[in-house]
């Protein structure tokens, strides 16, 4: 129940088109990330005032404060070999209207070339080339440190790195009696 008031106060935005493949496994993202750095991709920056260097520096911390339940460290940065199997978490914002999961995880990002006023975010946990998840966000913000953003970008991680994604809960959570 308190899940559903948070959901409706002013501010926290939305979080939908959540979708799954049926290779995502919350334990092998566990174990993966738990005690570990974990990288993210930024691109495209919702905030035309700050540099997009500044935005993504001033956006880590927020990330981290409302990571997902894995003790992880997100970074930045690229290790100095490829990782085999290369796990990372792609955040775009002000993603191209025809932009995919698929092309995400292959590198081929694109942006809007309008800045909207909402803050509006595509996120995709990739595995090497494959989307195991993906989300959109949208909320209202003015910068990196706005209180909406963080509660969106939490929302969007439970979403992404969900313990039981939709296509594996059951049907009907209880039995009837007869």
């Amino acid at each position: 129940m308190m899940f559903l008031l948070a959901a409706c106060a002013p501010g926290s935005g939305s979080v939908g088109g959540a979708d799954y493949d049926p290779a995502y496994d919350f334990s092998e993202f566990y174990r993966i990330a738990n005690g570990r750095t974990f990288r993210v991709i930024v691109a495209g920056n919702p905030f035309s005032s700050i540099r997009p260097e500044e935005m993504r520096e001033r956006l880590l911390p927020v990330m981290q404060a409302n990571r997902p339940r894995p003790r992880l460290t997100f970074t930045y940065a690229m290790p100095a070999e490829t990782p085999h199997p290369d796990y990372r978490l792609v955040l775009v914002f002000d993603a191209a209207n025809d932009l995919t999961a698929a092309r995400v995880c292959a590198g081929q990002i694109r942006t809007k070339p309008e800045i909207s006023t909402r803050v509006a975010v595509f996120g995709v946990y990739c595995r090497n080339d494959s989307a195991l998840s993906q989300a959109v966000a949208t909320t209202t913000a003015t910068a990196p440190e706005d209180p909406a953003l963080g509660r969106l970008l939490g929302q969007l991680f439970q979403v992404l790195f969900t313990e039981v994604p939709p296509i594996d809960r059951p049907r009907f959570p209880f039995a009837f009696p007869r």
